[in-house]
């Protein structure tokens, strides 16, 4: 979480990650909290299109993986509408609304060939989400409390998620591979502000609804294992969440987070599914850093996790019924990691012209595997095992819009298979409409 080194009460948490994307430009990371009394509303968004030569089944399509096939997509990733509202300088309500892939529709028609049934059909195969939803009581600089739904900060995209703070046309794929993405949970946080003369310490501690092990998969780990299928989500074993960033340097941040849920059997949607199996809990560990200055910004990060008794969840998961909404696809990994980093430098800043067009050409690396580690008596396939590169450049033509373009070359299982190449271009945005 992005929090200057004094928190004031009279100022808003309940936005604090996005509202640093807004003034990344110009503070790069710090925020002002300032410039609102009452309320404030905005957004952030972003459309991407991507030429591609691979197929859509890296695991069936062909014996090579992802069968050769020019295509291309097009697609609004998400849009998300934000609001904070001060009851008093001290309480403070914060929301934001998902719109992910277009958003859902469904509709009702009569179907001929069935009687003239009725019949429902999904027009769009995107998502609605209430991203955010929460009550922050500002108490002191190094304690405030906040309760409701919000973003659980493991992970530096979990983090740090609105699309103009990162380079790419995607989101880092490692993280969104094998987490949730943007994760979100209903729950207790506690957090603030420590130190000052050797550096500034934020730290979040959260107590919310844990992973169900129902959603646990080969493919994604446990990143499909975020509850909210139903109206009610079980607490029955929730999840603990610690982070830390320090900042002692101008321009650096460095970060720590840790989750824990001591069995993420309790949380499944039938509490009998894994009774007698042992307890499966999870631990999620992430360590990633941020440095900016007038000619660079670098970011890295580090991201692995271990799930006890995985072959229990695997051999369960295969046996989920069929009308589940769970892939069923296994075996799930013991361990999954995902880690790598960018660079980008900043023409303007080098060139020292402010005339200049505040462009920045990257590259990143990425590296990551749901299936680093699969226990007895099964194996994992090298086809999840994935390594990339990244060049592009990114157009900052606003403080609140970027345009960007990259190429991207995945390797597939240390080259024995075909690797994926695509071209994308896109568009980012995120600012305040309205503040009072």
């Amino acid at each position: 979480m992005e929090v200057k080194k004094t928190i004031k009460s009279t100022l808003t948490l309940g936005a604090i990650v996005w509202a640093s994307s807004v003034m990344a430009q110009n503070s790069q990371d710090s925020i002002q909290y300032g410039g609102w009394d009452k309320f404030r509303i905005g957004g952030y968004g972003e459309m991407v299109a991507a030429f591609k030569n691979y197929g859509t089944n890296r695991f069936y399509g062909a014996s090579e993986g992802n069968p050769k096939e020019r295509r291309n997509t097009i697609s609004i990733p998400r849009f998300v509408l934000a609001g904070d509202y001060k009851f008093t300088k001290q309480w403070i309500l914060g929301a934001e609304i998902e719109f992910e892939s277009g958003g859902v529709g469904t509709a009702y028609e009569l179907e001929n060939s069935e009687n003239g049934e009725y019949e429902t059909e999904v027009e769009r195969g995107g998502e609605v989400a209430l991203e955010q939803f929460h009550i922050t009581r500002l108490i002191d600089r190094s304690f405030n409390v906040r309760a409701g739904h919000f973003v659980v900060p493991v992970g530096q995209n979990n983090a740090h998620h609105e699309p103009v703070t990162f380079f790419g046309t995607v989101r880092p794929e490692g993280e969104t591979t094998i987490l949730p993405n943007t994760w979100h949970e209903t729950g207790l946080e506690f957090f603030g502000t420590l130190g000052k003369g050797l550096g500034t310490f934020d730290y979040q501690v959260q107590i919310v609804s844990g992973l169900n092990a129902n959603g646990f998969d080969r493919n994604t780990w446990v990143g499909s294992g975020k509850q909210g299928i139903f109206e009610e989500e079980n607490f029955t074993n929730p999840g603990y969440v610690a982070r830390i960033d320090w900042r002692g340097v101008k321009g650096l941040r460095l970060g720590a987070a840790f989750y824990y849920c001591a069995n993420t059997g309790d949380n499944a949607d039938k509490s009998q599914t894994y009774d007698g199996l042992g307890k499966l809990p999870i631990r999620i560990y992430n360590v990633e850093g941020q440095y900016i200055n007038k000619y660079v910004e670098a970011r890295a990060n580090c991201l692995w996790g271990n799930l006890t008794n995985s072959n229990v969840v695997s051999a369960k998961n295969t046996k989920l019924s069929n009308k589940s909404p769970y892939s069923r696809i296994t075996p799930v990994a013991h361990k999954a990691v995902a880690f790598g980093g960018e660079l980008g430098l900043n023409i303007q800043g080098i060139l020292n012209d402010a005339r200049c067009p505040r462009i920045i050409p990257f590259g990143r690396y990425e590296y990551y595997n749901s299936q680093e580690d699969v226990l007895s008596p099964y194996t994992a396939d090298d086809r999840l095992k994935t390594s990339l590169w990244v060049a592009g450049i990114n157009w900052r033509v606003l403080p609140q819009l970027v345009v960007k373009a990259d190429y991207t070359n995945r390797r597939i299982g240390g080259g024995k298979y075909n690797n994926e190449n695509e071209f994308a271009v896109g568009v980012a945005w995120a600012g305040w409409f309205w503040k009072k």
